[in-house]
């Protein structure tokens, strides 16, 4: 089976690790702090947080914004669910805005039309890879003075018009391990204001800035020394494996684009997209579903995935919780995208993947 997604892990990172463990200094200490460090001038903030997820991050990143009960955050809902239970978590109100038919991310011109007089916060989520249109985003919370928090964790290395995505506002990334880059399990904070770093390192860590001083209720959400040993040596590979994924979303548009019913990744011209996935749309001109392509794919060998089937607006948890928006572009979405394998431990197996779809096509 060609892997959807594939930890890219080397001998650097093996011996990163056991040099950590023969030190005997597991938990949080010295390596994270050179990890938030390097991530930090990495993404080009003054301040980098590591924490547990990138759950974690998005949960922390409210909470040291302030943002809690009676309040709202309009974000997008064709994403993964944390992007919007960290909202709950904050015990803050999703607010559910449409997205852009082309890019997937969300649309800001359906962005003011959620805004209400407890509005404090948009989360806009750079999904698979690519960029949010940050400057109209900026210019509404600007107009409306609403805090940003991305919701990087698809988007390490992106950028909008030169600049790195988790720069604009306050960033939150992930390293799952299918992620552009991981270490195992973890998240990053990244910010310009210190306010926002020192809230962020004190609920992070049990709430205390001095050891056994609780100053608010915090949390256990640190990252571990083995962990950020790992994150260091997969930044110095990110750019690298990023190249390499552009590389093979290339050779994927090119084998793809002539087919009827489906649509390649539409890129914008402002952005680099970084294609944590490489994500299709089968169309309704195309012979059969997306759902039967997928099933052939799979029997084939080639591991397709839907990210995301179902809403978050119609999960049941959100059903329960009385949300019933009717969001045209994100419900089509839902019906029509899929992911083909473009991890950087990609080889020949590209041509496979072509060979199969065209396959597949010819035989409809």
């Amino acid at each position: 089976m060609i892997a959807i997604s594939s930890p890219f892990i080397g001998d650097e990172e093996i011996k990163a690790v056991e040099e950590v463990l023969r030190s005997g200094n597991l938990a949080q200490g010295r390596k994270v702090a050179e990890f938030e460090e390097a991530y930090a001038a990495y993404v080009g903030t003054k301040y980098a947080v590591a924490v547990s997820s990138g759950t974690t991050a998005l949960h922390l990143s409210l909470l040291a914004h302030g943002i809690g009960e009676g309040d709202e955050v309009i974000t997008t809902p064709f994403s993964f669910i944390a992007t919007a239970n960290a909202i709950l978590f904050a015990g803050a109100k999703p607010v559910f805005a449409d997205i852009d038919e082309k890019s997937f991310n969300l649309d800001p011109e359906k962005i003011e039309e959620k805004i209400t007089s407890k509005t404090k916060a948009l989360i806009p989520v750079h999904l698979y890879g690519q960029p949010c249109d940050m400057d109209r985003i900026m210019e509404i919370a600007r107009k409306y003075s609403l805090v940003v928090i991305e919701d990087a964790c698809q988007a390490h290395g992106a950028e909008y018009k030169g600049k790195k995505a988790g720069s604009f506002g306050t960033g939150c990334f992930s390293f799952y391990p299918t992620k552009n880059m991981t270490t195992g399990e973890g998240g990053m904070i990244t910010t310009d204001y210190p306010v926002i770093a020192a809230r962020a390192r004190m609920l992070r860590n049990h709430g205390q800035k001095e050891r056994y001083l609780h100053e608010v209720l915090g949390y256990n959400f640190r990252m571990t020394d083995i962990a950020a040993a790992i994150g260091l040596c997969q930044l110095k590979k990110l750019d690298h494996f990023n190249e390499q994924r552009r590389k093979n979303a290339e050779m994927l548009n090119q084998g793809l684009k002539d087919i009827k019913g489906i649509r390649t990744p539409c890129v914008s011209p402002a952005v680099k997209h970084v294609f944590h996935q490489y994500t299709i749309r089968v169309t309704g001109d195309f012979a059969i579903s997306r759902d039967a392509l997928r099933e052939k794919l799979i029997k084939e060998g080639i591991a397709a995935e839907i990210y995301y089937p179902l809403p978050i607006h119609h999960q049941p948890l959100y059903r329960r919780l009385g949300y019933n928006d009717h969001l045209p572009q994100t419900e089509k979405a839902a019906q029509e995208v899929l992911s083909l394998p473009v991890h950087p431990a990609l080889g020949e197996e590209i041509f496979k993947i072509l060979s199969v779809v065209r396959r597949i096509v010819k035989e409809l």
